[in-house]
């Protein structure tokens, strides 16, 4: 393959725009214009001695597609300059993402403290799997910086967030997090999920790890599952180890999408966040909705955080009905056009119930805690016209 310094060089201060479509990539000698997908999982050495040396780390180049692979590099360099970083590595999900994050930086002993609102499956990671290998988990208040303080210790390794949290929009100081994560010799991990580096840039505040699941925007059509932890190439040698060794590993089609996903993220994220503004501001004026959670609303009390540390509001929204579960059902019920799935991030507007999807598997004094209600209605906001959305959501609505 050709050498990608000239492009590397021409790239330097370049915008998103440019990064998210060029970033990256390196011709092979046929020349190709879209980046070449090696569907593979071996590769063939010149000789014996070659062999040893690209096994024993000698000499770069591929080994075997568990850990590396053409198409799968390049998505991991786009990502990481997308996201101002050293260095990136893909895996075959987002949970796969924060796993590897944890098998490399955890140990019997240690303790993570967690915001208490994040994804469902992310909790039960942390409190049902890593606590089996002697980790500790504390789980705080992600708007209160007196329990992250207070949950912060000698023994705490990774402090972990999602800002804006799933599903209630919560908003994080990324930068006062990381001074305090610091002080007690943690890394900082944010899972920037929701608004990918189109809106936010977590590493620019000082957080060490950015955690993604591409199964959501970074594809942006639904197609194929992934993540990727991105970092300081220090970082991220430690989590490329334990994908190596257990192999949780991205395959390079999937790869491929995600790099055709990522030239339109940011002109899709700008028409999810207009989309959500909408749909969110028009939520609030419907007689049988209670509330409305985005942070893209002025009297949201993340509102002016998250205009200060993202460029937009992202796409996920969720709002409370008047009522119980049944309410909340009356209304996903009745649409039609609207997707009844628990996945975000696709051009098609998808509705959830978390209380009995996506944070089912939590307790009722977890869910209570985080205040996932049974009338709470969780949307990622697609691509169609806001008003055929509003249209369908009244269906419901007009029922309660």
């Amino acid at each position: 393959m050709s050498d990608a310094s000239d492009l590397n060089e021409a790239l330097q201060g370049a915008g998103i725009d440019t990064l998210a479509v060029r970033a990256g990539q390196v011709r092979s000698d046929e020349g190709e214009h879209s980046e070449a997908l090696y569907l593979t999982s071996s590769y063939v050495f010149a000789d014996a001695q070659e062999a040893a040396d690209r096994f024993s780390g000698d000499q770069p180049g591929n080994v075997y597609s568990r850990y590396t692979n053409p198409t799968v590099r390049t998505l991991e360099a786009r990502i990481a300059a997308l996201e101002g970083a050293e260095s990136a590595v893909a895996t075959a999900s987002g949970m796969a993402a924060i796993l590897a994050t944890c098998m490399a930086f955890l140990q019997a002993g240690d303790q993570v403290v967690c915001s208490r609102s994040v994804f469902g499956t992310t909790t039960v990671l942390f409190t049902k799997y890593m606590s089996r290998f002697g980790v500790e988990t504390v789980f705080v208040d992600p708007t209160d910086f007196d329990q992250w303080q207070a949950g912060i210790s000698t023994n705490t390794k990774l402090v972990f967030v999602e800002t804006p949290s799933n599903p209630l929009c919560d908003i994080v100081d990324i930068a006062r997090l990381a001074d305090v994560s610091h002080q007690a010799g943690a890394l900082l991990v944010v899972d920037n999920c929701f608004c990918t580096p189109a809106l936010q840039k977590p590493l620019e505040f000082g957080a060490d790890i950015v955690v993604h699941s591409a199964t959501k925007y970074i594809d942006g059509q639904g197609r194929c599952l992934g993540g990727l932890v991105v970092g300081a190439q220090v970082h991220i040698e430690e989590v490329l180890g334990f994908i190596r060794s257990a192999g949780p590993t991205m395959s390079p089609f999937n790869a491929w999408v995600f790099l055709k996903g990522l030239e339109t993220l940011r002109l899709r994220m700008d028409a999810h966040s207009a989309n959500a503004m909408a749909l969110a501001r028009w939520l609030e004026a419907q007689p049988a909705v209670e509330k409305v959670f985005y942070a893209g609303l002025a009297h949201h009390p993340g509102h002016a955080l998250a205009a200060k540390q993202q460029r937009g509001f992202g796409g996920v929204l969720s709002f409370r009905v008047k009522g119980g579960r049944e309410q909340a059902w009356q209304v996903i019920d009745a649409t039609k056009i609207l997707s009844l799935t628990a996945n975000l991030g696709d051009a098609k507007t998808t509705i959830v119930h978390p209380a009995t999807t996506t944070h089912g598997r939590l307790s009722d004094a977890q869910r209570a805690e985080t205040g996932i209600t049974e009338n709470l209605i969780r949307i990622a906001v697609g691509l169609e016209d806001v008003q055929d959305i509003q249209a369908d959501l009244e269906r419901g609505l007009t029922l309660i």
